[in-house]
């Protein structure tokens, strides 16, 4: 245990040290990166309108004024939640209005019960969660500054346990997806090892930051769209995967800057 503290205190210091000059942009990176999966998501929608329509109306039956509709209603607040989480204004609305997305969706495709969908969309709510958990704590730090307020930091700390526990569902897919090899169990390993220091929240900064790093090198090799022919059939599917976790390491970003909240092993060992 003493050599893996002297090793995590080593990584945490060279995390401080690179860190420290990106500080003052990791939040607004982290927001971008967070919504970048339903701007990709709107462009696609708007670009490939008649497809989309096609394929609603087709195979999952939706009348054709029903399916303009739904694709209209989902671009507009995709569009719009975005810019407005973006640039942290109405962020409560933003993250309801994204969520509302993530469901209909799920729904509307027929996605609801594909667990690789169904993972990845809840590690997506999981940053949604810590976007909200964030703008609270700001809002806190702005308009109640020197006075206390207890319901809005039992909020944020229970927006941040949640979003911490959803975040981690991503690898969840990846652990228990695809042929077992003796690197895919390493490396499952350690990733299991980071989810479970983010879950409980010890060193949770630096697992988390260990986690983008494995989501950046990961999201490169295995997503990599660009690399596919424009028709290839598998290129739409990996265009989808890579900005879906581009917006999962956002929520994680996020994490590294919030920090785990009240609710964790690190706060807890502050408070002795």
């Amino acid at each position: 245990m003493d050599a893996i503290k002297v090793y995590t205190d080593k990584f945490e210091r060279v995390i401080e040290t690179v860190g420290t000059p990106l500080k003052p942009y990791i939040p607004g990176i982290a927001r971008f990166l967070l919504v970048v999966t339903f701007l990709e998501d709107s462009l696609r929608i708007s670009t490939q309108w008649s497809d989309q329509l096609h394929y609603l109306q087709k195979f999952r039956g939706f009348p054709w004024l029903t399916a303009e509709v739904f694709l209209a209603l989902n671009v507009l607040v995709m569009t719009v939640g975005s810019i407005a989480a973006i640039i942290k204004k109405h962020t409560e609305y933003a993250v309801a209005g994204l969520a509302c997305v993530i469901v209909s969706q799920s729904l509307g495709y027929g996605l609801l019960f594909d667990s690789a969908f169904f993972f990845r969309n809840l590690s997506v709510a999981g940053g949604l969660l810590m976007l909200l958990a964030d703008a609270m704590a700001s809002k806190r730090k702005t308009i109640f500054a020197g006075l206390p307020s207890l319901n809005e930091t039992d909020k944020a700390t229970y927006l941040q346990l949640f979003g911490r526990i959803l975040l981690v569902f991503l690898f969840l897919s990846f652990i228990f997806a695809g042929e077992f090899s003796a690197l895919r169990v390493a490396v499952s390993l350690v990733a299991l090892v980071g989810c479970v220091m983010v879950v409980v929240g010890f060193k949770a900064k630096w697992s988390a930051w260990m986690l983008v790093t494995f989501l950046s090198i990961s999201n490169v090799v295995l997503n990599n769209w660009w690399n596919l022919h424009h028709s290839h059939p598998q290129r739409d599917f990996l265009k989808y995967d890579f900005f879906q976790t581009l917006s999962i390491m956002g929520g994680f970003l996020l994490l590294t800057n919030l920090g785990p909240g009240g609710l964790s092993m690190d706060e807890k060992k502050k408070a002795y």
